[in-house]
């Protein structure tokens, strides 16, 4: 214990890795807040119009953010000592950002034609304004900053004005748009008061479209691997939509969101190491891979507890927090914990060691093949055996992309073990 509490105190990953954990906490607790009231007042067909808005936003956010959480976090942390550097790298994928939000509209407008959204421009426009406040965000910079007090506070006041707003402002099913609109709120405000903490330690320069076209450039491949990733997480519910009805949509739409808020355990984790490795595997090899492989062993032990754990509480939890009328979401639920400790694994292997060592095109190769899998698994899964059909195809293509990784690391010896001897 006195050596867990000296990593914390003295150590700049154990101090960011508190914070972050400190953030997973208010992030549990915000959506363990509003998620019940959202499922009584919107009612299974709201709250599942409500996911599918969702799902679109985290589209047209992953197209303004384009992979820049990874390729800029990576940029930061090798010119952490270099202002001009720095500056240069905050100008240009900024304007890189406020490129792409013309697509991102344009994207917008064509959602305005699939059935479940027809007549719903209250809907559409709100995730749009929600994706663009969230892309935007600076936070990446902080990440790759080892900054990550910064990056806690912006994502409490992110979520917390969002909290607020919902309890105040929602009050009936026709309002599925409001939460949207209410998250870009929150993200608006935590990413104007991010460029002001941001202007107070980097000479911030005026957006460049040279610089942003070349960092679009630069970021292709990280980009193409959020857009396949999204093909087996934010696409589901649009999936699912077009073979189920929105309440059906709802009770998977719960389901997966009390599994995910377990699985949000292992993401401060990816945010804390992955800096530190892809500062450390062109340093200390070795040490890097000891580094990855204790890691990798807490993920994966931490998440099969929470999956066990979470199985046999399923059917209080989805009472307790979902309310009457979300009796289906059980055994959907039993499915999706399976993916705890797949994605454990997977995003140590992948997000944190592979980006780390720049197997950019290995990864993404692994992605992509997982994102056109699940769409031919969840269309025909989701078509014969609705909801729970889905949340088998996502558990399938989940240990695809695992055992991919696994492979081609060990195929290389690149496996953190391995290079750890």
């Amino acid at each position: 214990m006195g050596k867990v509490l000296s990593f914390i105190r003295y150590s700049r990953v154990g101090r960011n890795l508190l914070y972050l954990y400190l953030v997973q906490g208010a992030n549990y607790l915000f959506p363990l807040l509003t998620l019940p009231y959202l499922t009584r007042t919107l009612g299974p067909q709201g709250f599942g119009l409500l996911a599918v808005g969702q799902s679109m936003a985290l589209y047209l956010q992953l197209l303004v953010e384009y992979g820049f959480s990874f390729s800029g976090t990576r940029e930061v942390a090798r010119h952490r000592e270099d202002p001009g550097a720095l500056a240069r790298i905050f100008s240009g994928v900024l304007a890189a950002k406020l490129f792409l939000l013309l697509p991102a509209f344009l994207l917008a407008l064509t959602a305005l034609y699939l059935p479940v959204l027809r007549g719903r421009e209250d809907v559409v426009f709100s995730a749009f304004f929600w994706a663009a406040a969230w892309g935007l965000s600076p936070l990446w910079v902080f990440q790759g900053l080892e900054r990550m007090r910064e990056v806690a506070l912006l994502e409490v006041l992110t979520r917390g004005l969002a909290t607020m707003g919902v309890f105040l402002l929602v009050r009936a099913p026709e309002q599925a748009y409001l939460p949207l609109f209410l998250n870009g709120v929150g993200a608006l405000a935590a990413s104007g008061l991010g460029f002001f903490w941001l202007s107070r330690h980097i000479p911030l320069r005026r957006p460049s479209l040279r610089e942003g076209l070349l960092f679009l450039a630069m970021g292709k491949d990280l980009f193409s691997f959020r857009v396949a990733v999204s093909l087996y997480t934010a696409a589901n519910p649009l999936i699912l939509s077009f073979f189920a009805s929105p309440s059906q949509v709802g009770l998977y739409a719960g389901a997966e969101r009390l599994t995910k808020a377990v699985l949000g355990m292992v993401e401060p984790f990816n945010r804390a190491f992955f800096p530190r490795f892809s500062h450390e595997v062109g340093r200390d090899t070795r040490g890097a891979g000891r580094m990855a492989t204790l890691v990798f062993a807490l993920m994966v032990g931490f998440a099969m507890g929470g999956a066990f754990f979470l199985w046999f509480v399923s059917p209080w939890v989805v009472h307790i927090l979902l309310g009457p009328g979300y009796e289906g979401a059980v055994p959907i639920m039993r499915i999706l914990v399976l993916l705890l400790p797949l994605i454990a694994a997977s995003s140590l292997l992948g997000l944190q060691w592979m980006l780390a060592w720049k197997m950019d095109r290995a990864f993404n190769a692994i992605i992509v093949v997982a994102g056109f899998l699940n769409l031919l698994l969840a269309t025909a899964l989701s078509h014969l055996g609705g909801a729970s059909g889905l949340a088998w195809a996502v558990v399938l293509v989940e240990a695809f992309v695992t055992g991919g990784m696994v492979w081609y690391l060990h195929r290389l010896g690149r496996l953190p073990w391995e290079v750890a001897r």
